[in-house]
């Protein structure tokens, strides 16, 4: 039917044939684009399902106690929560990176473990399918610590960033869950800012829906002094984008170091589709319209040689993924749970 109408646009509206044909180049300009728009959300609504499948792999559902040799069964997010904190660690090819943070990371826990009865936590690494030794280094740990402290989640193939960190927070015990990225560039100890905004938001009630989410807004003068013209334009290109299809009241969303409640996490990281670079937006853009609240903490932050992002061709591709995500939610491709709303 609609084969017809574009044929009845393009020319001319049936007009008589003897009409000008400068007539209807306006109609016959115009029109095509619409069309490809039109033709577009139907392959994404037909192709795309409002929520996502999320696959997990049989070896994906346990962990191994180097103690026994034993595997064993991770925790689920729906359980009770057993621990006051989870921190998900997510690391592809990080071997090299990794311990640093991790012992920067667990020398803080220990040390608010020691001096808080109450404070308990987890670590769980999560290998998006690396070909490096990140297993075997994160592994050292949990011998060290112990499978109820450390937990390595071996992912049989890479899912990307966003794929890891849900893998992990799907399989995590504690009240309040952190994902932080393996290269350390965030000062663990910032933890600490991250958790008083929580105790304000929820009043350490893990039930109710809260996100306190790194920032280095602040930091934005010093890095636009520090890059290139071409870098800065694309950052602030970015920025724009995000603002414009995304998420209008946060100003970094891409910082590695986010804080959930469990009932927060539940909510958003069962409808959540991207799974690459582009996840961090996607999950506060649900958050967004869940009018879950959303509190940026300013964090001590340094660039960490190593990372996996090329920036223009990352920020392209994270371009692309923002106007997706937009146009998908609202065409109805991807749809939100309308009981999460608060």
């Amino acid at each position: 039917m609609f084969w017809s109408a574009s044929a009845f646009f393009i020319s001319g509206g049936g007009k008589n044939k003897s009409t000008p044909a400068r007539s209807t180049s306006k109609a016959s300009y115009v029109f095509p684009y619409e069309l490809d728009v039109f033709l577009l959300g139907i392959v994404l609504k037909v192709t795309t399902t409002p929520f996502p499948t999320i696959v997990r792999h049989r070896d994906e559902e346990y962990y191994i106690d180097p103690a026994t040799g034993d595997e064993r069964l991770f925790a689920s997010l729906d359980d009770k929560p057993t621990l006051k904190l989870s921190v998900i660690v997510p690391a592809f090819d990080e071997e090299k990176r990794l311990p640093l943070m991790l012992d920067e990371c667990l020398d803080y826990l220990e040390q608010r473990a020691q001096k808080e009865k109450d404070f308990t936590y987890e670590v769980i690494i999560v290998s998006d399918g690396s070909r490096d030794r990140t297993v075997e280094v994160a592994m050292d740990y949990v011998e060290l610590h112990g499978v109820n402290k450390v937990r390595v989640l071996d992912l049989v193939e890479n899912r990307g960033k966003g794929g890891a960190v849900r893998l992990g927070m799907l399989s995590s015990r504690g009240q309040f869950l952190l994902f932080a990225d393996a290269d350390g560039a965030t000062k663990f100890a910032d933890y600490a800012k991250l958790e008083r905004s929580m105790v304000q938001m929820t009043d350490s009630d893990w039930k109710r829906d809260a996100l306190a989410i790194g920032s280095r807004a602040h930091l934005e003068k010093e890095a636009t002094a520090q890059r290139t013209i071409f870098r800065t334009i694309l950052m602030h290109g970015f920025h724009l984008l995000v603002w414009t299809f995304a998420v209008k009241k946060v100003r970094d969303t891409q910082c590695g170091f986010k804080l959930l409640t469990r009932s927060a996490a539940r909510k958003l990281f069962q409808v959540m589709h991207v799974e690459r670079w582009a996840f961090d937006v996607e999950l506060l853009f649900i958050a967004q319209s869940y009018n879950i609240p959303i509190e940026e903490v300013a964090v001590n932050w340094t660039e960490i040689e190593g990372s996996k992002l090329t920036p223009f061709w990352s920020w392209l591709q994270m371009g692309r993924d923002l106007m997706l995500i937009w146009f998908r939610y609202a065409i109805g491709a991807w749809q939100l749970r309308k009981e999460h709303v608060n």
